[in-house]
């Protein structure tokens, strides 16, 4: 595999340190030609379908690329805003305030987001970061919870991209945050605020991505560190047992996922005579497609139908105060021991340069 064509280095420049934020992905447009490019790189990645590669191929591209992107682009048409994606004016507002509240702090460092599938790529923000000067670049996944197939796919793509860099940046990944104090009370206080406007629900109904079941068999800790986030959140809000649920959602395909299944749950919910429920999720760091439309159309809807009288949905942190700055002090943390707080002389720098030069250096 050749290296890419490195940025011209010149003596004398101070090193940069950067935050690459990363979130999962969107289409461009809520159409099908956008929706069906996104998918396509989704749905290829093996992290996400652990299916013999030949075999789902022809499965991805015979059916599920011709019926599925003008059914999603339809459903990404009913939360697109007129600045675009929700993830993506989310995840780039959360970049902006980490750059802001850690240079209050005196970190001196760029932050960048990007997108696993989509824009702005991950390689493409890295190059950019390099052409910048940057010698250090501290990689944050937005994922609360880690799994194979969201955290470790980003690390895949920083590798992938390291593979055909010749002159690497020190790289840092943080790879969870699901039982961090800050983010527990950031979620806490959310609830709270809801119920003081709103009253308290019969039940608070916690849904999570789903999994394919057999990723808790191969070793993935996603489940446990789902269930862990559920039980610390409701302790936080002082909940019995009976007064909260841990459900999933997404479920995709005829294969067992981890369950209980959140749809299905609300259904039996409203069925038994459970006349209101408040819906959270915590494992999605920003609104999106799965929360906005998913839960707060399809779900709302699937419970309302089924008896239940009154649901709530609860926000994602998004750039809430309290979300932004645990992610803040969780990156603050992991920077520890690279010099972000110094600050770089000149003169020092232009004598570094002239002794380069002085050697036979040509830039």
């Amino acid at each position: 595999m050749p290296y890419q064509k490195e940025a011209a280095f010149q003596h004398g420049q101070a090193p940069k340190t950067a935050l690459l934020f990363c979130n999962l992905g969107t289409p461009e447009a809520p159409t099908a030609a956008a929706t069906r490019r996104y998918l396509a790189q989704f749905l290829s990645d093996p992290r996400v379908v652990e299916i013999p590669r030949l075999v789902w191929q022809l499965i991805l591209h015979g059916i599920i690329l011709r019926v599925r992107p003008a059914k999603s682009a339809a459903k990404y048409a009913t939360v697109w805003t007129p600045e675009g994606s929700p993830l993506q004016v989310w995840t780039r507002r959360q970049a902006q305030l980490l750059q802001g509240m850690l240079g209050e702090r005196g970190h001196q460092l760029l932050v960048r987001h990007a997108m696993r599938y989509g824009q702005p790529a991950i390689a493409g923000v890295l190059d950019e970061l390099r052409a910048q000067g940057v010698t250090r670049v501290l990689v944050l996944p937005a994922y609360p919870q880690y799994s194979g197939a969201t955290t470790a796919s980003v690390i895949d793509d920083v590798a992938r991209w390291a593979l055909k860099t010749r002159h690497l940046p020190e790289l840092r990944f943080i790879n969870r945050y699901h039982d961090e104090p800050g983010y527990i009370e950031a979620l806490a206080h959310s609830v709270r605020a809801h119920w003081a406007e709103h009253g308290r629900p019969d039940k608070l109904v916690m849904s999570f991505h789903g999994m394919p079941a057999r990723t808790l068999a191969l070793g993935d800790p996603y489940h446990c560190e789902c269930l862990k986030t559920g039980r610390l959140l409701a302790e936080a809000l002082g909940l019995a047992a009976e007064q909260y649920l841990v459900t999933f959602q997404s479920r995709f395909g005829k294969a067992k996922w981890l369950e209980p299944y959140t749809e299905p749950s609300l259904k039996q919910l409203g069925a038994q005579g459970v006349a209101r429920v408040d819906v959270i999720c915590p494992g999605f760091s920003a609104d999106c497609l799965e929360t906005l439309e998913e839960i707060n159309q399809e779900a709302r809807a699937a419970f309302l139908t089924s008896g239940g009288r009154a649901f709530h949905y609860i926000p994602c942190l998004n750039d809430a105060p309290a979300g932004m700055r645990m992610l803040a002090d969780l990156v603050e943390r992991h920077l520890q021991g690279w010099p972000t707080r110094e600050r770089i002389d000149p003169a020092a720098l232009a004598d570094q340069r002239k002794a380069a030069l002085a050697a036979g250096a040509r830039r």
